[in-house]
This record gives structure tokens, sequence and C-alpha cells, in this order.
């Protein structure tokens, strides 16, 4: 495909995104199925910008005086990708492009709005009503930490500890020039690619087969981390999912103790049976809610509660950045509930001087601190500790010595945790 035709699939794609309220994934997978002439370059030039134009929708817009998709297309490829004016003219007015610039588009590109005169909101790329929650999470720094999720992701990779070891898990993914982490010893990053480029494929790497490695974000790595010494413990993961923190867990333990997954959709557990057989996880066990009263016998006999609750998961913007324009307040107060009712659950499998480990992909306060001091004034047994005492994270504890991580301040996703330690003497 020429450039033109690659932009007038984006500014459609991104149409369909807004007018139908359809998921990206969603309206990208649809595009590609109805148009076969298109290969997978053309397929990752398109995604790429049209996921970068939903990252900065409203800073773009600002910048254009216009939130229309074909006015976003053009201000990212022009002050984001580096287009100079004549290419984009050229491609738009070229076969299969979507028109030729209007005067009104050209005074824009040219002489764009000046950021500075825009809200924190528009700034950091966020909605106006998520501000308040910004500002209590942020303070002054509320637009560049939005402006951080808005920006591209890097690949983050978790080494099996299991089957390899952190040198040769580097040596095997050279070809993807992956680097160490120093905040993990056992992670390793590989540089979000240029724009237009498609990045390169783990699963290509014969070692990923081998279960040498798994792809997660380095913020879900450290929060599983936060879980300390769990060799020979009996450990839950309550929202188990697709299995990413049950086998950083379960690495941790080096097979010793026994790990329990549950999770309240089972169709999430079938993709963590095939993973950790990959890893070669052996003291694992799903309890999946196909059964009845799968929980039966852990009460009250866990050392260690892992809560990944469900959230908004605004601190993934930056890998799916068309979930924060759908986020509603009825869907972040769905989640509270859901926070509070899985917490409650939590609360009743940890032993006398167990932990909870509550965990969230957000930066919202709402599903953070605020849900946290609502289960302590709930539940007296249990008190907050500090979440870490390794000097790589306690820079990112709070006040309350919860563990808050952004792109912004530790270049990995938003999260947020905390350590709920359950008295030892149940009476207390």
């Amino acid at each position: 495909m020429r450039d033109g035709g690659r932009i007038a699939a984006s500014i459609e794609i991104l149409t369909d995104i807004e007018t139908r309220h359809r998921p990206a994934r969603l309206a990208l997978k649809g595009w590609g199925e109805a148009s076969r002439f298109a290969g997978s370059k053309d397929r990752a030039w398109i995604s790429g910008l049209v996921l970068d134009v939903l990252r900065r929708r409203r800073s773009l817009g600002w910048r254009m005086g216009e939130a229309a998709p074909r006015a976003g297309a053009l201000a990212a490829l022009h002050f984001d990708w580096g287009w100079p004016l004549d290419r984009i003219a050229a491609a738009c007015e070229g076969e299969h492009g979507p028109g030729a610039l209007s005067l009104e588009e050209l005074a824009a590109l040219e002489t764009p709005r000046s950021l500075s005169e825009a809200s924190p909101a528009v700034r950091g790329d966020y909605p106006d009503w998520l501000d308040a929650s910004f500002e209590r999470a942020f303070g002054e720094a509320r637009a560049e930490e939005g402006a951080a999720l808005a920006e591209r992701a890097p690949v983050d990779l978790r080494i099996n500890t299991l089957k390899t070891d952190p040198v040769r898990a580097l040596k095997a993914l050279t070809p993807l020039h992956a680097e160490t982490v120093e905040m993990l010893p056992t992670a390793l990053r590989i540089a979000a690619p240029d724009p237009a480029e498609r990045a390169g494929s783990v699963e290509t790497i014969p070692a990923f087969s081998k279960g040498w490695f798994e792809v997660q974000d380095l913020g879900s790595q450290i929060a599983a981390s936060v879980a300390g010494e769990i060799k020979g413990k009996q450990v839950l993961d309550l929202c188990a999912g697709g299995g990413g923190k049950t086998l950083a867990l379960a690495a941790a333990m080096a097979n010793t103790g026994q790990i329990y997954a549950y999770d309240s959709e089972a169709r999430r557990l079938a993709d963590t049976i095939r993973r950790a057989d990959r890893a070669g996880v052996r003291n694992l066990q799903i309890r999946s809610p196909v059964n009845p009263d799968p929980l039966a016998g852990l009460e009250g006999r866990m050392e260690v509660v892992f809560i990944d609750a469900p959230c908004s998961g605004s601190g993934s913007w930056r890998r799916h950045p068309d979930t924060k324009w759908r986020l509603s307040e009825e869907t972040l107060a769905r989640r509270m509930a859901d926070q509070d009712a899985v917490l409650d659950m939590g609360a009743t499998f940890a032993k006398a001087g167990g932990r909870l480990i509550y965990v969230t992909c957000s930066v919202l306060p709402q599903e953070n601190e605020d849900r946290v001091a609502a289960f302590l004034a709930r539940n007296g047994a249990y008190r907050a500790r500090p979440a870490s005492a390794d000097p790589a994270l306690t820079q990112y504890l709070t006040p309350q010595g919860y563990l808050r991580l952004s792109p912004r301040t530790s270049a990995t996703d938003g999260f947020f945790v905390a350590v709920l330690e359950r008295a030892s003497d149940p009476k207390a």
C-alpha cells in the first residue's frame, strides 16, 4: 500500500472506533479481515498510527483545533512521526489518499495551538472527569504523568528461573536487542520500535517455546516480587486471569510449597494451565469455578493471598489507549465494588500472620488507597505494612507505605501495591 492508502485506512478505522464505540483491537482486526490486500507491514503501520492517535487524542485535537479522526491522524504524522507538510500533502492527494489538505488543516499544521495554554487533562491526554483523581495521585505533575501514559511502551520480559538464568536468556534474545533492567535481575526489556515499524516477535525466538521467558510488564513483575521470600509457602493467587503473576510467583517459589490459582471466570484459567506446563511449574493447583466450592479447604491456611484485582486498567493506557476514552464513572464504580468484594473474600483465606497483597494496574486513588482504607476500616485484624524494603523500590513508596509505579517515575506501567498483614493473634 502507498502512504495515502495507509492514511485513509487509519482514518477509516479511527472513525469506526469513535462512531461505533468499538475496542481498537476489534476495529483493526475487522479492517484487516476485509482488506486482504494489505501486507503485514501495512497492517503494522496502520495499527501504529491508529494507536498513536488514540494515545494523544485530546492534545492532537487541541493543536489542530478539531477533534475529528482525520485531524488526529494528520497531527500524529506531523507532530509525533515527524513527517514534513509536503510529504503529508502529497500522500493525502495521491492514489487512494484521504483527499487534499484544506487551508484550515495546513494552517493548523503550520501554526498549531500551544499546549501550554491547555488544561492539565488536555496536556495529559485523559478525560476531564478524571482530573480530580489525577490531581490526588500526582498533584501538579498530573499532566506530565498523563503524557507519560500516552507514550509507546517497550516489551518487557520475565526470565523464568525454573528453566534458565539471566545470562543465557539475554544471549537468546540478542536478535531482538534485549537489555537488562536495574530494578529486577530477572527482567529484560526490548525498546519500543519506531512509530511506523513492526516490533520483533518474541515468539519467534526458539527459547520462548522452551519456556525461558514470558512477556510481562516490569511493573507487573515488581508487583509479584513484593511477595518476597515465598519458597515452601502456601500461596493463593485469587484473581489469576491468564496466569502472568501466577507463573512469576511459582518461579519465585522454585517449585516448592504450593500455589493455588483461582479466577471467577474459568475460561481465563485455560491459558494458565498451558503456560504453566511450558514454564515447568510443578507446584500449581488450579481451582476452577466450574467446580462446586472450588476454594474449600483453603480458609485460614494461606501465608500469602495475592489479589490482582479487577480494575480500570488506567495504568496500562500506553498499551491499550482506547480504554481510557471508554472508561466511565459507572464502570469505575463497578470496579470499586468488585475490589471491595475480592478484598473481603481474600481476607478469609489468610492465616494468622499471613499477608494480603493487593495489586491494581491503576493510577486512580479510588481503586487504590481508598479501597485499602475502606478494607482496613471493615477488617480490624489487618494492618498495612510497607510494601517493600528493597532499596531499588523504596523510592516509589507513598507516605502510607504503598508502592506506586508509573511510566514517568519508574518507566513501567502504572501499578499500585499494598501489603496487608493479618495479626498473629486472631483476637488482636
